[in-house]
């Protein structure tokens, strides 16, 4: 999928922030039905919530099904309500939350050698356990691909060292990611050159 453009990210993001609202209002998922505002087809993505600068929900698909307005709309509303490590968004604390969306590309197989820390997220499955680390996580921590690896391991439910085993699967994938945060500052600085 080619990048999006400045309108698309706005359009997502602001896809997002009026799910995000109507879910913590309602407490349920809301049904937002709306047009694709970026088109072409489906993809994969994460929405994470900030609150305060410290992580408030994040939930994905790495596998697309529906259109990317239908998979960001889905995941805002999970990320908000269902996150098992945060109790529900409240309505009071919407106006708070700093939202993020990842767009994942399709996952593809890793080597150690290929991993780059900070460009790539990692997907380790063995068996029927599953674990996912955004490109921005080993970033942000500032893992060296070992240590990521492990990680992703771990956000699985398995041994740090599982993904040496033959029979897990290790991918990685590349991401799109755009924030609310990162969409203001470029209308600031629009503004300012004018």
């Amino acid at each position: 999928m080619p990048p999006l453009d400045s309108n698309q990210r706005r359009a997502l993001l602001a896809l997002a922030r009026r799910t995000v609202t109507e879910a913590a209002r309602l407490r349920s998922l809301p049904d937002l039905t709306t047009e694709d505002p970026v088109g072409g087809p489906p993809a994969g993505a994460f929405v994470t919530l900030h609150a305060q600068g410290r992580l408030r929900g994040c939930i994905g698909r790495l596998s697309p099904g529906t259109s990317l307005a239908e998979t960001v709309v889905t995941c805002a509303a999970a990320a908000a309500l269902q996150d098992p490590r945060f109790p529900p968004v409240d309505s009071e604390e919407v106006h708070g939350i700093e939202i993020e969306i990842s767009i994942l590309s399709a996952p593809e197989p890793a080597t150690l050698e290929g991993i780059r820390v900070g460009e790539h997220g990692l997907v380790v499955t063995r068996g029927g356990m599953r674990g996912l680390l955004l490109p921005q996580v080993g970033a942000e921590f500032r893992w060296p691909t070992q240590r990521f690896l492990e990680e992703t391991c771990r956000k699985a439910g398995l041994d740090r060292d599982a993904w040496k085993d033959p029979a897990a699967r290790v991918e990685m994938f590349t991401a799109e990611v755009f924030s609310e945060r990162e969409m203001r500052a470029e209308g600031h600085t629009a503004k300012q050159a004018s």
